[in-house]
Order: structure tokens, then C-alpha cells, then sequence
């Protein structure tokens, strides 16, 4: 090992150097020793673990801007077939409500021209009804009618107490 040692006047640098709290360094083939360690292992490790390593780091980050690429491309996708579903729904809504304006339409129609039918029928009936009650009771005027003479003839001869024609 070897020290410096540096005589200035009475005191010697390694003597300023403990006084004032430094750290005293020794220098040797060690520390020449030791870079030339790591110089060896970096040029040893730089083909066999760094660069696999900074591959396999980019391949990865390429992986994973390639699948956020995707995940946009598939979100875009989907944005556009949901727009083009409800765009479809509400296509499929109108057709659905005319269709449905176009059934009730027919359906008044059908229930207009029923009611007409019935209202017909039962006028028809109504009317015969009125025919026939209509000759019932001129039937029973006149046969009222002959029965009251009938009757008022014999009341007639009852009270004359003879008979008359």
C-alpha cells in the first residue's frame, strides 16, 4: 500500500487531512483491478444479457403499442357499429310505427264500416219491428173496433130489451 505523503514545512498533508476530518485514500493496482473487472464484464454482458434484455424490452413495448393500436382500432370499430345499430333501431322504430299508424288506420276503418253494418242491421230491424207492431195494432183497431159495436149492440138491446140491427 501506498500513501501520499507530502512535507510542508513542519506538518504533512495527510496530517491536515485527519485534522480536518477527511477521508485518507489509498491508491493501488485494485482499483485498477476493478475497472478492468467491470470494463471486462460490460463488454462480456452487453451481447449476452443487455442487448436480449433492451430487445425483449422493445419487442414489448412494440407489443403494447401494436395492442393499443388495436384496442383504438376495435374501439373506433365498435363506436361505428353502435352508431350504425341505433342508427338501425331507429330506422327499425319508424318503419315499426307506421306499420303500426298504418294497422290502426285499417282497423278504424274496419270498426267504422262494422258499425255501419250494425247500425244498418239493427235500423232494418227496427223498421220491421215498427211494420209489425204498425199491423198488430191496426189488427187490433179494427178487431177492437168490431168487438166494440159488437158490444155496443148488445148493451143496446139489453138496455131496449129487444134486439138491434
Amino acid at each position: 500500500m501506498t500513501s501520499i505523503d507530502l512535507a510542508v514545512g513542519n506538518s504533512s498533508v495527510t496530517g491536515l487531512v485527519a485534522m480536518s476530518g477527511g477521508v485518507t485514500l489509498d491508491f493501488d493496482n485494485t482499483v485498477i483491478l476493478q475497472a478492468a473487472l467491470f470494463t471486462m464484464l460490460i463488454l462480456l454482458l452487453k451481447p449476452l444479457l443487455f442487448d436480449p434484455m433492451l430487445r425483449v424490452f422493445a419487442l414489448r413495448e412494440e407489443r403494447t403499442e401494436g395492442a393499443k393500436a388495436t384496442a383504438r382500432e376495435l374501439q373506433e370499430r365498435a363506436g361505428e357499429l353502435l352508431t350504425k345499430y341505433e342508427g338501425e333501431l331507429a330506422r327499425v322504430d319508424r318503419l315499426a310505427a307506421e306499420e303500426r299508424d298504418k294497422l290502426r288506420a285499417q282497423t278504424a276503418k274496419l270498426e267504422a264500416e262494422i258499425m255501419r253494418e250494425a247500425r244498418d242491421a239493427v235500423a232494418k230491424i227496427v223498421d220491421q219491428g215498427r211494420k209489425s207492431i204498425e199491423a198488430e195494432v191496426d189488427k187490433v183497431r179494427f178487431d177492437l173496433g168490431r168487438e166494440s159495436e159488437r158490444t155496443a149492440a148488445l148493451i143496446v138491446s139489453r138496455v131496449l130489451g129487444r134486439e138491434v140491427q
